[in-house]
């Protein structure tokens, strides 16, 4: 079948193309291709054969008549194209005398549109030359080094068209459209950016640029510059914050739209930079500070969505950022300022000194209970004043979230500017802690779980600013004292839990001595457990139910050192046992009574009724002296005094507990509210209470007076020199030799978690250890040396 198949193969004849034109002139061929290229132009070529056509031209460019060729076609294509500028572009230019700015409009259309339509048609036109005379471009115009037919084109486009006084015309009509839109009229957007494509279409002389980019973009972008400068101004004067936001983020996005559906790409970038220039850079601090509608208002307003176009906005100059944080700073500092300021105005009086009189006399009654009204109203100022701080810290964080896109910048700002307000605050360290030991004992009752950790996490937001942390950690633990001592706490899982969240925050050895105190607290119950065992088997059955609480002298704060007490012997009956087990057992302690901490509870019985009364253990001892006394007897101050041997200042208290609160078991004589010397003091016997238990509280204050403040003070000095000695210790035992600065901030960062090291106490800290030879300078004067 192959052999079969070649056989059937036919060879067709190829014959020799028509040597067509060959024998006819140059002039005539050229006559006759110029007719029909100007019948092309005037779309009247439907008759014509494109092959004949195309060999024309080929005829001629073989028979080196290319030039001939050339220059005629773009003689016939400029003639076409000044025809159709004389005919449509200039008969279509906008009249002068026109004012109105939509009429002004339509004709600036008509233009853009006549200048659309003869490009249109010019490329078209250019397009089936460039067909019709492929063979001259592949030949001629490569050896003569000259256009193409479609550049050549392009080219008396731009000769004959963008040019005096079509050009001018429209460029006029362009930059009039946009600025008709920009003042709010509604333009043909599609005519516009008809003419804008033929503009970006051609290169302009130096063939670098477009012609949009050599000449209408540098005129528009002068234009707007001078546009939005006054337009900036205008509605700085005429808007508030809100508006003035509003309108500059409308026009960035209606000149990035322009720029995208009419103009050019390269144009949205140094347009916008025009905006962000006189829009926002140049009023930046205008704008943020707006009286009654700026950054504090918009605050105060909670204007979240206003709050996050001005941070968008800020973003986008460089200058934006740093003027919102300096403004956010500022506005954190004012408020903060005032919630010190509110604070201060009672805490003079909550801290005043102790005074004599000029004969050394103790302090008056009247003294003394101003005291304790001042430490009431400083306890509520306290908690006025976290709260404040933690309602503002909400708001901010609020503003930073939802409006700052959680800016780390302005974060840093934040945190920098509630430390410096919160520490500002010379008692902050005791309110947060006075905060702290209210809702432990009494305002996270019936809160769940979930509502007492979100209580605990903010109050420690507000710890986590403090920078004298061990100043914080000295009233703390005095109260958490008090809280276990008396039983106050809420919850045992709350107070374990805010000790895991200072762990956190401060690491363990901050919180050794407040986890030793519950371990106190735990032992003390087995130790109480185990004395009751030992009674049961020892058939011993004291009068008095004894609870004891003991207390590891390094734990707790022993600033409550108990005044000397002649305890009643069934009282001193009830202790001596409990002493003797414990010292049994723990061979090389020793037991101190702290009976100003204790308590008693005494059923006491009156005319009408019985009470159960619950009194401190000095308030004990001096009701068991009337005991035995009859209704009508009474006792002395003075005797009272020699038979209970406690100090003026705490018998004082306790009388006036019982004989001049609440609950009047005793009467003074005479009556009053101020207890003296010389008064007597009997038995109340016609007591009565609606309720059968109750509690006689001593009169005390709640927070420290000006001595226990500076008694505060100077011991936290201490404790601060030793560390700072301890750490220079450690320091330079291991790295042996180091320069002065280089020590100072080792020690600075060392002590950072605790208090701010001041340069000079380090110094001096220094200089100490020097003298006692633990150190010694180097040979430069500006090191130390370790001495083993």
């Amino acid at each position: 079948m192959a052999a079969a198949s070649r056989r059937g193969i036919i060879k067709p004849k190829i014959k020799p193309p028509k040597k067509h034109g060959l024998d006819v002139s140059v002039e005539e061929t050229w006559s006759t291709l110029s007719q029909n290229i100007k019948e092309i132009l005037n779309h009247n070529a439907s008759n014509l054969s494109f092959e004949e056509n195309h060999r024309y031209a080929y005829h001629l460019v073989l028979s080196n008549n290319g030039e001939l060729l050339y220059r005629g076609m773009k003689r016939i294509v400029a003639d076409n194209l000044q025809k159709l500028a004389k005919e449509q572009i200039i008969t279509a230019f906008p009249t002068t005398s026109i004012a109105d700015p939509t009429q002004r409009s339509q004709e600036n259309e008509l233009l853009m549109k006549a200048l659309r339509n003869v490009w249109d048609d010019h490329t078209s036109n250019m397009t089936k030359l460039g067909q019709l005379l492929k063979y001259m471009d592949r030949r001629y115009t490569k050896n003569a080094g000259v256009p193409e037919t479609w550049e050549a084109g392009l080219q008396l486009f731009l000769d004959h068209i963008i040019c005096p006084p079509i050009k001018d015309r429209l460029m006029t009509a362009i930059l009039n459209q946009i600025q008709y839109e920009r003042e709010g009229y509604t333009i043909n957007r599609s005519a516009v950016k008809g003419c804008v494509d033929v503009l970006r279409s051609l290169d302009s002389e130096d063939n670098t640029r477009t012609v949009y980019q050599q000449d209408l973009e540098p005129v528009l972008l002068r234009e707007s510059e001078a546009f939005y400068k006054n337009y900036g101004d205008t509605i700085l004067e005429t808007s508030d914050t809100s508006e003035y936001l509003l309108k500059v983020e409308s026009r960035l996005e209606s000149e990035e739209s322009r720029t995208h559906h009419y103009l050019s790409r390269t144009t949205t970038e140094p347009l916008l930079r025009i905006l962000q220039q006189h829009l926002l850079t140049a009023h930046l601090d205008a704008v943020i500070a707006m009286p009654n509608s700026g950054l504090d208002t918009l605050i105060d307003l909670d204007k979240f969505e206003d709050l996050g176009r001005l941070y968008r906005l800020f973003h986008m100059v460089s200058e934006g950022i740093p003027c919102l944080k300096k403004a956010f700073k500022a506005s954190i500092a004012r408020r903060g300022s005032a919630i010190n300021q509110t604070s201060s105005g009672l805490d003079a009086g909550s801290a005043s000194d102790v005074k004599d009189n000029g004969t050394g006399a103790r302090r008056t009654q009247d003294e003394r209970r101003d005291r304790a009204m001042a430490a009431s109203q400083t306890l509520n100022m306290a908690l006025k004043w976290v709260q404040d701080v933690l309602d503002l810290k909400d708001k901010m964080d609020a503003v930073w979230k939802k409006s700052f896109d959680s800016n780390s910048k302005i974060e840093a700002v934040m945190i920098e500017a509630f430390e410096t307000f919160i520490n500002s605050n010379t008692k902050c360290s005791e309110f947060i802690s006075l905060f702290i030991d209210d809702h432990l004992k009494r305002g996270l009752k019936g809160k769940t779980d979930a509502e007492v950790d979100a209580v605990l996490e903010k109050t420690i937001t507000v710890f986590r600013y403090l920078t004298e942390k061990d100043v914080f950690e000295r009233y703390y633990k005095n109260h958490l004292a008090k809280r276990l001592l008396h039983a106050r706490s809420v919850s045992d899982d709350a107070e374990r839990g805010m000790l895991a969240r200072l762990k956190i925050e401060c690491g363990t050895q901050f919180t050794q001595k407040l986890e030793g105190m519950f371990h106190d607290i735990k032992l003390s119950a087995d130790t109480l457990q185990s004395y009751k065992e030992h009674l049961l088997k020892s058939s011993m059955s004291p009068q008095i139910d004894l609870s004891v609480i003991i207390m590891t002298s390094t734990f707790w704060p022993m600033s409550h050192s108990s005044s000397p007490c002649n305890l009643p012997q069934q009282l001193h009956e009830t202790l001596k046992p409990f002493e003797r087990f414990y010292l049994s057992r723990h061979s090389g302690r020793r037991l101190t009574w702290q009976l100003s901490l204790g308590n008693v509870d005494i059923r006491t019985a009156f005319k009408n009724r019985t009470h159960d009364v619950n009194v401190a253990t000095y308030a004990a001892v001096i009701l068991l002296l009337f005991e035995d006394l009859k209704d009508d007897d009474f006792l002395t101050y003075e005797e009272i005094h020699q038979a209970t041997a406690l100090e003026h200042t705490d018998l004082q208290r306790q009388l006036q507990s019982l004989a001049c609160a609440k609950y009047k078991i005793l009467k003074k004589h005479p009556p009053g509210r101020d207890v003296q010397t010389t008064d007597s003091f009997s038995f109340n016997s016609a007591f009565t209470a609606p309720l059968q238990k109750i509690k006689i509280s001593t009169v005390s204050s709640k927070v420290e007076s000006g001595e226990e403040l500076k008694e505060t003070r100077d011991r936290i000095d201490e404790e601060r020199r030793h560390q700072t000695e301890a750490s220079i210790v450690r320091i330079m035992k291991d790295r042996k030799h180091m320069s002065h600065n280089d020590l100072i901030n080792e020690v600075t960062r060392l002590l950072a978690g605790r208090f701010q090291p001041n340069p000079l106490l380090i110094k001096k800290r220094i200089e100490g250890l020097i003298e006692r030879e633990y150190l010694e300078r180097g040979e430069d004067h500006k090191s130390y040396n370790y001495l083993a």
